[in-house]
């Protein structure tokens, strides 16, 4: 049987020298005892799978607000294919996968309902307040507010590679707001390929989501040179007349040409770079991440995010939606503030206690599912719902 003891013996033999492993693992905040036969990182995985915050994934919006159909993606599924590409990645790479798959199923634990328009609003709420970013909401999270382990300590209490690959993350879309981290140490292999995965996920799936809403129309779409380098491989490998078939083809190719360039780069970076040790990865000074596309395909990354951004995420029937649910995600978090016992019993206890009546809303409204969101502005508002 393969005990604790001889996975960690594994990692030591089998991954890379720069791949953070388990029995390295600088620790817990709350000292625990090792389990019998899963590691720490395989540990903070599991405890973010169970947790009610990633449960709540399921009915947040990615792109499409979450009744829209039930074949979009959701934050839950968005977050399912991050893991999977990251997996992939740092199996390729000799990473730790236990410990990428982990970063990747946290990463958006902190967002709020209404996908990314709703963290602006939430960020716009809490600017003068300590300020709001999904990143730093997601460490709440694992550290504060999901309350399984009480009394010996609040949150998942995770490893301090998992909650730094947590501070570290960033995308176009996601910068962190742990500004003391800055000029310190770079995010480990393990985290920028999180960061990678995520980007190439939402690249491809924003791209089958909108094809298949109708908002984004192909001929659209071609204005990105790596939508048309896709299409044609679909077009060449999928019959005439099936547009299901070929729009699954078209999405499959976008993300095997972003993991083939992403993997033939890195590990050409990571030779250049002469990364030997986990020590190098930390002390590496450059804004240019080790885990990255070539430069010529990142030209090509951009053009497809402008495209997207032009002609789907601008889209008016996008933004309308986006629009009146940030708009009711003002009016919730207002009323929260002046009306306190609104809240439910937890939350005002923790305002009774001390806490921060803007941080507490700030807590109940970002944890809130789309749905839910929508339930309770009717009960602040709507005079015929009790």
């Amino acid at each position: 049987m393969n005990d604790r003891k001889a996975i960690e013996e594994w990692e030591l033999k089998t991954l890379a020298p720069y791949a953070l492993k388990a029995c390295e693992s600088q620790g817990r905040r709350f000292a625990e005892d090792e389990h019998a036969y899963r590691t720490c990182f395989q540990r903070d995985r599991d405890r973010i799978i169970h947790c009610a915050a990633f449960r709540r994934l399921e009915y947040k919006t990615q792109v499409f607000l979450n009744w829209s159909g039930d074949h979009f993606r959701t934050r839950l599924t968005h977050t399912i294919e991050v893991a999977q590409a990251a997996r992939t990645i740092a199996r390729s790479l000799g990473l730790n996968e236990d410990l990428t798959e982990a970063i990747s199923l946290a990463h958006d634990l902190g967002h709020t309902p209404f996908g990314h328009a709703g963290e602006h609003a939430m960020r716009e709420l809490m600017k003068d307040h300590g300020g709001y970013e999904h990143n730093g909401q997601s460490l709440r999270i694992v550290d504060e507010i999901e309350r399984h382990y009480l009394p010996r300590f609040s949150g998942l209490n995770p490893t301090h590679e998992l909650r730094y690959g947590l501070m570290k993350h960033r995308t176009d879309y996601d910068k962190p707001l742990f500004k003391d981290l800055e000029e310190r140490e770079s995010p480990s292999l393990e985290a920028q390929v999180a960061n990678s995965a995520d980007e190439i996920s939402y690249n491809a799936h924003d791209t089958d989501d909108g094809l298949y809403s109708g908002l984004l129309k192909w001929d659209a779409a071609r204005e990105s040179e790596l939508f048309v380098q896709a299409e044609q491989y679909a077009r060449a490998n999928v019959p005439e007349g099936e547009e299901d078939l070929l729009r699954y083809q078209l999405v499959r190719r976008l993300k095997d040409l972003q993991v083939t360039d992403l993997l033939q780069y890195s590990a050409a970076r990571i030779a250049e770079l002469k990364i030997t040790t986990v020590q190098d990865v930390l002390e590496h000074q450059s804004k240019d991440p080790i885990i990255d596309f070539s430069p010529e395909f990142k030209k090509k990354v951009k053009g497809l995010k402008l495209m997207l951004y032009h002609k789907l995420y601008m889209h008016r029937n996008v933004r309308r939606g986006m629009e009146k649910s940030t708009r009711f995600m003002k009016e919730m978090f207002e009323r929260y503030v002046s009306e306190q016992y609104l809240m439910p019993g937890g939350f005002h206890k923790r305002i009774a206690d001390g806490e921060s009546v803007y941080r507490v809303a700030c807590d109940f409204i970002s944890g809130m599912t789309d749905r839910y969101a929508l339930e309770q502005y009717k009960k602040l508002f709507d005079p015929d719902t009790w």
